[in-house]
């Protein structure tokens, strides 16, 4: 062949390769385009959910404040009490503005922050985030239940490419735990007592962190759960975007408790109020001030290794009860920071109503206990406080409101908006409760629907279990620590006593 038909060969083959187009290159680019819509759409959905719970909460509590216009002015004329019983009834409606701060907050923490947030991506590779160790307490009651969570558990640190990282299982009696490098158990010995005295959990807790027990470095992270408590690959990844950027020393996330089988509807939907009070209230303060001022939950809390060490669990009786609001009041006197982290972990709610109360009422003995410990300052725990008192003139609050409209007496106009502002505010939080515990891809309009409305319909019950809880929480010994059923027809484990 003639070099002259070589060249024309040669052309003609580079022609007909740039003619034809390469069938990967556009594939890649039609993938690309496709991800990019999917995020503008995604974006947009989220965004959209966000402005449409912002405009109905609005709504809602607009909606109270009308009602209230029509409580303003006099009481009839004739209306007149005894200057003592005008002047009680008059004290009993200012109980409603103990419940104005946290209010707030929720209302803020719900408008402020979207919502609806995109799922959390890794900001970062799990190889060169700090090791995590996955804290469970337990008093091994329920051996098969911590065995059936830490395996759930395992694989889904793996599932997200966690690497550094153990599940340590703190126990009072010996597990039959599966042998694997991963998974540490802790026995802590009846004989252990702390220097201070502490109890039941801070006493587990408090012997994890002695000098012949820890394995971990200060710049290690633990992360504390119950032992029904689940991680998602959400809460994984967005812990792992926390310990590696690094910035507070103390960190805490939603919990959901409708997840998979529902043991008992009643106290499920009860614990909407609590899904809604995470996304409000828990999830401004750590935001916008990065202190636990309203106090924080005991599971889903994330720490370092050193600041845990340093503040201690080692607080005597009155910090076993409530160890973590009295742990997380220590480190906000301390100076330590806090920090929301992204992604949500599962719990399940009391599976009977007995425990539910029992529940409430420990939590109820051990804030009083925190909040009346001489060991931390007022500047430190007043809004707590506030929120503590709040819920134990719950009773009188409620009475008040009930007998305004059948003994009226006057009060300034503005008292009313408040006290209209705090219900308007508590009804949304079961509403959005329910939104967010129930995603209406798994279980559909319909039974969504029936689930808001049935969350409404237990509203009155929840109010006299609260009040019930109230009454027996303030008399008797608060140095108790009731631990609810975590298995369907499991025996009562008794009360820890000190």
């Amino acid at each position: 062949m003639s070099q002259t038909v070589q060249d024309a060969v040669l052309t003609t083959s580079k022609r007909s390769s740039t003619a034809i187009p390469n069938p990967r290159r556009y594939f890649r680019k039609g993938i690309m385009a496709v991800s990019r819509l999917s995020l503008a759409f995604s974006e947009t959905l989220h965004t959209t959910k966000h402005v449409a719970h912002v405009c109905l909460f609005i709504t809602i509590v607009i909606l109270f404040e009308v009602g209230a216009l029509g409580l303003w002015g006099d009481p009839p004329a004739s209306a007149s009490y005894p200057p003592l019983v005008t002047l009680l009834f008059q004290v009993t409606r200012l109980l409603p503005l103990l419940a104005l701060p946290q209010a707030l907050f929720n209302l803020l923490g719900l408008i402020c922050f979207n919502a609806f947030p995109e799922r959390s991506k890794l900001k970062g590779s799990p190889l060169l985030a700090p090791f995590l160790c996955l804290r469970v307490v337990t008093r091994g009651d329920y051996p098969d239940l911590v065995r059936q969570n830490v395996n759930r558990n395992l694989t889904t640190c793996l599932r997200v490419g966690l690497e550094k990282f153990m599940i340590e299982v703190v126990t009072d009696k010996t597990i039959d735990l599966p042998e694997n490098q991963r998974i540490r158990q802790v026995v802590v010995p009846s004989s252990y007592r702390p220097k201070s005295g502490a109890l039941f959990k801070a006493r587990a807790l408090q012997y994890c962190l002695e000098e012949d027990v820890n394995v971990l470095a200060d710049t290690d992270w633990i992360v504390h759960l119950d032992e029904e408590t689940l991680v998602t690959d959400a809460a994984i990844r967005g812990i792992l975007n926390f310990v590696i950027e690094g910035r507070h020393q103390f960190g805490q996330g939603l919990i959901t408790y409708a997840n998979e089988n529902i043991q008992n509807w009643f106290t499920t939907l009860a614990d909407s109020f609590r899904v809604s009070d995470d996304m409000g209230k828990l999830r401004f303060q750590f935001k916008v001030f990065h202190k636990p001022l309203f106090g924080w939950k005991g599971s889903y809390v994330v720490t370092q290794t050193g600041a845990e060490r340093r503040v201690t669990f080692d607080h005597g009786p009155d910090g076993s009860v409530a160890e973590d609001n009295y742990f997380g009041m220590v480190a906000f006197k301390e100076g330590y920071s806090f920090d929301f982290i992204e992604g949500e972990m599962w719990e399940k709610s009391p599976f009977t109503i007995y425990d539910f109360l029992q529940q409430r009422k420990r939590w109820l003995q051990g804030i009083l206990l925190v909040v009346h410990s001489p060991h931390i300052p007022i500047s430190t725990k007043w809004l707590l406080a506030v929120s503590l008192y709040s819920w134990v003139t719950m009773p009188l609050a409620l009475s008040s409101v009930v007998l305004s409209t059948i003994f009226p007496v006057p009060v300034p106009g503005l008292l009313n908006l408040v006290a209209a502002f705090v219900g308007g505010v508590n009804f949304y939080m079961y509403i959005f409760g329910v939104i967010k515990s129930f995603r209406v891809d798994r279980v559909g309009w319909m039974r969504m629907a029936m689930c808001m409305i049935g969350a409404l319909i237990t509203m009155p019950f929840n109010f006299l279990v609260e009040n019930i809880a109230v009454l027996r929480g303030l008399v008797g010994n608060k140095h108790k620590f009731y631990i609810v059923n975590k298995l369907t027809g499991a025996p009562d484990n008794g009360v820890n006593t000190v």
